[in-house]
């Protein structure tokens, strides 16, 4: 999740495909922040898809309700990102009023605006999503309750977020 992230870090220009309830498609050229891995198409990019499908699974389906009303979607790199609709609706009605959110390789943005702002930092979780596979959620829940339990911001001073911010300030 990130409010605000600032660009920074190398940036690659992969194509980018859009697309909207319609079903119009189209694609335009952008920097993308990921970071280039000599993986990313490879078995091994394979088997880090499958360990966090199931957090990807969930942001497909909220993705697919925000297609349906009147939310967009396109790929950027090894993710897909929705934004609009039923997406918009339910990230201004999270705890911390993310602009944007990551759920396996699926980032939910407020607008395409928020996404292009947000694009690097959810990188970073998307790469943690990797690591952590079906733990990534309930790793990152009980570090936020055990932060709020303790009095401290369960938000800045999660250690995904540390991470995140870390890597793009």
């Amino acid at each position: 999740m990130v409010r605000v992230a600032p660009s920074s870090g190398h940036t690659l220009n992969p194509r980018v495909t859009t697309f909207s309830r319609e079903g119009r498609r189209k694609g335009k050229h952008f920097d993308d922040a990921k970071r280039g891995r000599a993986d990313d198409n490879g078995p091994v990019q394979l088997l880090l898809f499958i360990w966090a499908s199931p957090a990807t699974l969930l942001g497909l389906i909220v993705g697919g309700v925000g297609l349906t009303t009147g939310g967009h979607a396109r790929r950027v790199g090894r993710t897909l990102e929705f934004h609009g609709g039923f997406v918009t609706w339910l990230l201004a009605r999270c705890p911390v009023k993310p602009v944007a959110l990551t759920l396996g390789h699926v980032v939910l943005g407020r607008t395409e605006a928020a996404l292009d702002v947000a694009r690097r930092h959810e990188l970073v979780h998307v790469r943690q999503y990797e690591r952590w596979g079906p733990l990534f959620i309930p790793a990152y829940l009980l570090c936020s309750l055990v932060l709020f339990v303790r009095g401290r911001d369960p938000y800045r001073e999660n250690p995904f977020e540390i991470e995140a911010y870390r890597e793009v300030p």
